[in-house]
């Protein structure tokens, strides 16, 4: 049982690509200090059924990128800088949230977890939406500004300084970590 854990989302190597070094190094600790705090890393990633099967064609987003997020599709694999040990757990889902269809609510609730802790590509996508699905189901939410990437990075500061200190503490990487260490 923990009360806290880490959420990887979406840092599959076609979607990380743009993403700077830093961030990718950002996570490295992020997971690090949580696997050595023994707080459970869960990795979320994005793979769409074949056939345009649970993708709407009035869902404009997931309609364009059905192609390149179907199960099977070249770049999905994990990005190996920070790929899953076996000890993690890694859960798919089939929509931008990482709640949607993942079983990911089900899994915080079996591990007594209150606390989630965000990182992923990218901030204004998946971030934004689990930070919202997590602040209406009360989990207390850290969101990693550093761990944390989209590519329009006004958007990205947008909505670190002004749409998720509503819901979330706003940390870095090494901010939470030491927080996690003093506990």
């Amino acid at each position: 049982m923990s009360d806290t854990v880490l959420l990887v989302m979406d840092v599959q190597s076609m979607i990380v690509a743009p993403a700077p070094s830093e961030m990718l190094e950002a996570v490295a600790r992020a997971i690090a200090g949580a696997r050595a705090a023994e707080v459970p890393v869960v990795y979320v990633r994005v793979a769409l059924r074949p056939g345009r099967a649970g993708v709407s064609p009035r869902n404009k987003r997931l309609t364009r990128l059905h192609a390149v997020l179907t199960e099977g599709a070249p770049g999905l694999e994990f990005h190996p800088a920070i790929a899953p040990e076996p000890d993690d757990i890694v859960l798919t889902k089939h929509r931008v949230s990482a709640f949607a269809g993942s079983g990911l609510d089900a899994l915080l609730r079996s591990l007594g977890t209150t606390h989630l802790v965000l990182t992923g590509v990218s901030t204004s996508t998946v971030v934004l939406m689990t930070a919202m699905t997590a602040a209406d189901l009360d989990f207390d939410i850290t969101v990693l500004s550093d761990g944390c990437f989209d590519s329009r990075p006004r958007v990205h500061d947008m909505l670190m300084s002004d749409i998720f200190p509503a819901m979330a503490t706003v940390a870095t990487a090494d901010e939470w970590l030491t927080g996690l260490a003093s506990r």
